[in-house]
């Protein structure tokens, strides 16, 4: 079977690239996904160089000319990009026959959206409060996701994998985030949507009263915001139009067309380039990221949320990958099996499994989805990530692989 571990260019630089690349194949995974263009984080690395890591927007090679040239947006460039990092693992992990994915953060890149504002989502509100979010539908976004599909692709990768390459989730209340008002699930989502000229304008074309879906989404939160109850439970659509209205539903499906066809270009020019597109779903990520306890709606059945049409996805994209947050095995075949059956049988599928905590506590609980994750159709399972797990856990990976 098909496997891949997670790593980042930081964790390569700190711990050296042949103990690193000796470890990973120790593991017997078949592959390597790197951070080749990542956004800022803050993470606990409990065997780097240092055991705080903080990570920057940005690309660990320097933007090609020909492609960024005369384009508004560019990506940062990280530190350390001048020695070719992607470059040296290409040829090391070549040598001892692993493949290389160059894992790609596309939309999500808050030092490009705080220095234009203008290309973020801007809410019912009118306000650009999400400035990490990058907007799929305005123009500049756009020729900015091809080309950096088309620079990460040149790197010489088997495949791009594409993280962030739809509409992001609302976040509110983390870390220095702040809110202390009770907002519900609906809400949430409500406050998420873009209503950017840009996105307004693709809806109407598509027949959506893109105004009136704005303004019942501002009377709603609004009033939740001045006091009313918030709506409880999960997000679905027939719950969203009994509380927000049809038009509200109609305009949240039409962002899946933004999302579609930006992926379409994406994944032409990563293929004019020699390579194949890995689309990342990151539904599972909203739902179980936090603890592995993703409420009942299936990952696949959610994926609108984000403007993610997985039928019309399933006819563009050679290769899904799909974030299994999990305790449970039983859902994670549940969940692989509902993206089994929305993408079709010919294209490649698979699953990510984070081999310690949050969701998973044992070497048996990571077999187990392992196993639950092959009978359900993943042709590949990759795990996440080198740089974030104890060696403890990592050592958990050989035996769930042969399992």
């Amino acid at each position: 079977m098909d496997s891949s571990l997670y790593v980042y260019v930081e964790d390569v630089r700190g711990e050296g690239l042949d103990t690193v690349l000796d470890r990973i194949t120790g593991y017997g995974v078949t592959g390597v996904t790197v951070a080749a263009a990542y956004r800022r984080a803050r993470d606990v690395t409990p065997h780097g160089r240092s055991r705080v890591t903080v990570r920057r927007d940005g690309a660990h090679f320097a933007p090609p000319e020909d492609l960024f040239g005369g384009l508004r947006l560019v990506p940062p460039v990280q530190e350390g990009a001048e020695e070719e990092p992607l470059a040296a693992l290409r040829l090391a992990t070549a040598e001892r026959g692993l493949k290389l994915h160059g894992w790609t953060v596309f939309l999500q890149n808050t030092t490009l959206g705080l220095a234009n504002l203008d290309v973020t989502v801007r809410n019912c509100f009118g306000d650009r409060g999400s400035p990490a979010d990058l907007c799929p539908s305005h123009p500049d976004v756009r020729l900015y996701a091809v080309a950096l599909g088309r620079a990460v692709a040149r790197q010489g990768v088997d495949s791009v994998v594409a993280e962030a390459l739809h509409f992001g989730v609302f976040n509110c209340g983390n870390h220095n985030e702040r809110s202390f008002v009770p907002l519900g699930p609906m809400d949430v989502f409500l406050l998420g949507l873009c209503f950017c000229d840009f996105c307004m304008r693709r809806a109407a074309d598509l027949g959506v009263n893109a105004e009136v879906a704005r303004e019942e989404c501002a009377r709603i939160v609004g009033g939740v915001l001045d006091g009313d109850p918030p709506a409880q439970g999960e997000v679905t659509r027939a719950a969203l139009t009994a509380y927000a209205g049809p038009e509200v539903v109609a305009y949240a499906r039409a962002r899946s067309e933004a999302v579609t066809s930006l992926v379409s270009e994406v994944s032409t020019a990563v293929t004019d380039e020699g390579s194949k597109l890995v689309f990342l779903d990151a539904t599972g990520s909203a739902k179980g990221y936090v603890h592995g306890l993703p409420p009942s709606g299936l990952a696949a059945h959610d994926s609108w949320q984000l403007g993610v049409d997985l039928v019309a996805l399933g006819d563009l994209v050679p290769s899904l990958s799909v974030l299994a947050y999990a305790r449970d095995a039983a859902r994670v075949a549940d969940d692989v099996g509902a993206y089994r059956r929305s993408t079709g049988k010919d294209r490649e599928l698979r699953v990510v499994l984070r081999p310690g905590l949050p969701d998973t506590d044992s070497a048996d609980r990571l077999t187990a989805k392992v196993r639950a994750a092959r009978s359900a159709g993943a042709d590949a399972v990759d795990f996440y990530a080198y740089g974030l797990m104890p060696y403890p856990i990592l050592d958990r990976i050989p035996g769930a692989l042969s399992g």
